[in-house]
């Protein structure tokens, strides 16, 4: 059994409604859904002049290997509406892969760990809530520790809601 961890997030459409999807097909059709963060409201990175996001931390037991789970992923953005055109525009679903395991991946589709997690709060704040103590393969520090030191100075607010449960 592996173990995934997960951050799923978006800007556009019925945002609650959207992630609870992406938990019921992620559960479906990707493994077992074992942990989930609170719901975190966080501002947009890149381009601005967006929405705010809503962003949740997931960690996963799936049977599939990294690079099937990603295209299970891809294929589940897909079917709620996802439509990648520019990087870092508005999104009705994101489904990031973000630890798999203790695996280093580099290849042109998939690069594990995420290469940009350490960097952004909209991450780790979900992330230290269910694997504070998860310790990154390549900077041998953990979920905790990164976020102490995440330069990223955009908030991630909780948002209190019963809406959260899948």
């Amino acid at each position: 059994m592996n173990t995934a961890i997960l951050l799923i997030g978006g800007n556009l459409g019925d945002r609650i409604a959207n992630l609870q999807k992406a938990i019921q097909y992620i559960a479906a059709e990707a493994g077992e859904v074992v942990k989930t963060s609170a719901l975190y409201q966080t501002a947009p990175w890149g381009s601005v002049d967006q929405p705010d996001y809503l962003n949740q931390g997931l960690e996963i037991h799936t049977t599939l290997d990294a690079l099937t789970l990603l295209h299970t992923l891809l294929g589940i953005e897909r079917r709620i509406g996802r439509i990648r055109q520019e990087k870092w525009g508005a999104r009705v679903i994101d489904i990031d892969l973000i630890f798999f395991n203790n695996e280093i991946v580099s290849l042109p589709e998939l690069k594990l760990p995420h290469p940009r997690m350490h960097l952004r709060q909209f991450v780790l704040v979900p992330l230290n809530e269910i694997v504070p103590d998860y310790v990154h393969p390549v900077l041998h520090k953990t979920v905790r520790q990164l976020q102490q030191e995440c330069p990223d100075d955009l908030s991630a607010l909780k948002l209190n809601t019963d809406t959260q449960k899948h």
